[in-house]
């Protein structure tokens, strides 16, 4: 079966499937691409309010295929420097993407198919998903911007050791650490995060893009660029017809229906 990212759309929310089953769904250049072109798309479409990213079947994803970077290994290092490249710029086009983006993790998410799952606004495991930053199990170090995500909430020691190791992971960990934000019962990841994409279509999109641009920019902003950037979202906002919209619904206690 040819490795393939997936995609539906059903009730706002656009489905990614990383589809590889048979590698357990092991990632590749052209997934890397697909995933760019896919986001490009929902990012201009009025239809799409989010996106839920899963793996199909039992897995997330094991990350990079081993058997493709031994074949590598005979190329020039310039050939797996341009994959990983391919890589970075899909990681580069979720943080960017100006819509909410879960991760819906069963089973596994390793290498960079943690990191993948890094990269999204928010993470939906099952209570038995293990996650794995599995590179020195392979004498490799992280990609996919797995250290630089890491970095931003959690002490060193406990990266380092992760990182180091390359022990796994398992989610209701990671939940108490703030890196997943809800736990799912086994085989419903997918389920829950559809209902967490639900309750997030039903708000303002302009204000959620907002949310999520300020967060990415407040990571390496001085408070005074931050509070320039908050006030000036804030107005735009403000004089967006959407505020009118939840203004007049709250006041009315009524539900908001936004455009």
């Amino acid at each position: 079966m040819t490795a393939q990212l997936k995609s539906s759309t059903q009730d706002g929310t656009m489905v990614l499937l990383i589809s590889n089953p048979s590698q357990r769904n092991a990632l590749g250049p052209d997934m890397y691409a697909a995933g760019i072109e896919t986001l490009n798309r929902a990012g201009d479409s009025a239809e799409v309010r989010s996106v839920v990213l899963a793996g199909e079947g039992p897995w997330f994803s094991a990350g990079c295929s081993l058997q493709r970077l031994q074949a590598n290994r005979e190329r020039e290092p310039e050939y797996q420097a341009q994959s990983i490249e391919g890589l970075h710029n899909w990681i580069e086009a979720m943080r960017a993407f100006p819509k909410p983006i879960i991760a819906a993790v069963e089973g596994a998410a390793a290498g960079a198919g943690f990191s993948l799952a890094l990269a999204c606004d928010m993470v939906v495991a099952a209570r038995d998903a293990v996650f794995a930053a599995s590179y020195s199990n392979i004498a490799l170090s992280p990609d996919g911007g797995m250290s630089w995500h890491l970095s931003q909430f959690l002490p060193r020691q406990v990266i380092s050791e992760w990182m180091m190791l390359g022990e796994r992971i398992g989610a209701e960990r990671l939940h108490a650490l703030g890196v997943v934000n809800r736990l799912a019962d086994n085989g419903q990841a997918l389920n829950d995060a559809l209902a967490l994409a639900a309750q997030l279509n039903g708000r303002a999109p302009n204000a959620l893009a907002s949310a999520k641009e300020l967060l990415n920019e407040g990571r390496a902003s001085t408070l005074s660029k931050q509070l320039d950037a908050e006030r000036d979202h804030f107005v735009r906002n403000l004089h967006h017809a959407n505020a009118g919209i939840g203004i007049a619904a709250f006041l009315a206690k009524e539900k908001p229906r936004y455009s």
